[in-house]
């Protein structure tokens, strides 16, 4: 019987977690065997080469934050408010390393050294606002109005990860909650 090979998937998840450990640099066929306790020569099985195994990673990520999160969100049913609740608790328990954070903040890292990376993260940005104003709209008549939900909606994601300053007299969390309610009014 023939040894089991390392799914593929395994692959990329181990490139996600270098990316986000060291940047692209840091994704290396050789370590990332190593972290998965194989051999390099199942990497090849998959992937011409390192490259390919990058672009596969941001395939990944770019269809499972957008089109992976819409499809579990819409799959919920509801109204838009009861979607974007749902949106809201999705996002907020993703982890791992397709679809938490730190992914997410490792490729806008890498985006701003490498033009393709980037406009692939445009593509998701753009997928993600273009989603929140189907929600946004069918309830809140105003167009600047949507624009500024979307925005802070976003912002408040990726921007929550990167503010350092101690909560205050509020849990950060209670502040959050707060904001999503008046979001969804």
């Amino acid at each position: 019987m023939g040894a089991i090979r390392t799914p593929r998937q395994k692959w990329i998840e181990e490139g996600l977690r270098a990316l986000v450990a060291g940047g692209p640099e840091a994704v290396r066929v050789e370590v990332l065997a190593q972290a998965l306790g194989v051999t390099k020569g199942g990497f090849y099985g998959y992937f011409r080469n390192r490259d390919a195994l990058l672009s596969e990673m941001l395939d990944t990520w770019e269809h499972e934050v957008a089109e992976g999160v819409i499809e579990e969100v819409e799959g919920g049913g509801g109204d838009a408010r009861a979607r974007l609740d749902r949106l809201f608790a999705v996002v907020a328990a993703s982890e791992g390393p397709v679809r938490g954070m730190t992914a997410d903040l490792a490729v806008r890292e890498w985006a701003r050294r490498d033009a393709a990376v980037a406009e692939r993260l445009r593509r998701v940005d753009n997928r993600r606002m273009e989603y929140l104003r189907s929600l946004y709209s069918s309830f809140c008549p105003d167009e600047e109005e949507v624009e500024a939900r979307c925005l802070i909606t976003v912002t408040l994601r990726i921007g929550s990860h990167l503010h350092a300053a101690d909560d205050g007299r509020y849990a950060r969390a209670d502040v959050m909650a707060r904001i999503r309610r008046r979001l969804l009014e």
